[in-house]
């Protein structure tokens, strides 16, 4: 009855469906793996907003990885700008996520002698990428800062490629251990993203609060990966039967069609056949 399924179509087709499910069912728990990802990442920076002001040495030292769990806590810092070691960090957007420009990347010098870079907001490239651009000045003598602790960029992490040979004091990745060899001084761990003050004519623009709010897409497109595969057996039930009808229709039809070849035979021989001679 379902011979057809042995034809090397069928077997192909067959084969496609039996990899497409498992396949579409990874994919779809791949997205929700996303989906819990950013989930927990939302309640991990909230939390980390919400919570009090530390001092930044409570969180970091001297070489050390900041823990993913601090990451975004606000934190405070004392201390003297050093900007002679200023830099600022290439392709960086601004606030409205379109402007290319730089951050602007300063040792603040704490009170034992140790520093901390504090990204102090967004500039504008400007039109000549190959000098180091005109910075709005930092506060002269001693400031308390207020930000967000930031891990140190790495290329693994971040995707950005880490270019060498760029004009000088321009940067692409913020990494405390790689800038310690410049400003020869103990960095701690990490970086502040500062949020206050407010710089005087707003110039640097701060680097605006990450997003904690939006879940993305990822759920969506787990359900819809996991529809998808849940229609695949659905749509080969649904063709095998439309085969199998078919199939049945078409030898119907030849049934007949053969009957009827077999009539008209039958009555052309009747009509052929020599009269029968009347009896006596």
């Amino acid at each position: 009855m379902y011979r057809f399924l042995l034809s090397r179509q069928w077997v192909i087709l067959t084969l496609v469906a039996l990899v497409l499910i498992p396949v579409m069912i990874k994919l779809g728990f791949w997205q929700f793996h996303r989906h819990e990802h950013k989930v927990a990442q939302n309640q991990l920076i909230a939390s980390s907003l919400a919570a009090r002001p530390v001092p930044v040495t409570e969180l970091t030292a001297p070489g050390r990885d900041l823990p993913h769990d601090d990451m975004w806590r606000t934190v405070t810092a004392t201390g003297t700008y050093d900007t002679a070691h200023e830099v600022v960090v290439r392709q960086r957007t601004a606030a409205d996520e379109q402007s290319i420009g730089y951050y602007v990347l300063a040792p603040l010098v704490l009170g034992d002698g140790r520093a901390v870079l504090v990204n102090r907001g967004w500039i504008s490239a400007g039109n000549d990428l190959t000098k180091f651009p005109d910075v709005p000045a930092a506060p002269r003598g001693k400031v308390t800062v207020t930000g967000r602790m930031m891990a140190d960029e790495t290329s693994a992490l971040s995707g950005i490629k880490d270019t060498r040979g760029l004009p000088a004091r321009q940067i692409m990745l913020i990494n405390s251990k790689e800038q310690a060899k410049r400003v020869g001084r103990p960095l701690l761990g990490g970086y502040i993203e500062q949020t206050g003050p407010e710089p005087s004519g707003g110039k640097p623009e701060l680097v605006p609060e990450p997003d904690h709010d939006s879940i993305g897409p990822h759920m969506a497109y787990a359900v819809q990966w996991w529809l998808f595969a849940a229609a695949v057996p659905v749509g080969w039930i649904i063709l095998v039967r439309r085969e199998r009808r078919d199939q049945v229709a078409a030898a119907a039809e030849a049934r007949e069609a053969e009957e009827g070849e077999e009539a008209r035979e039958t009555e052309t021989a009747g009509e052929d056949a020599p009269p029968v001679p009347a009896g006596p």
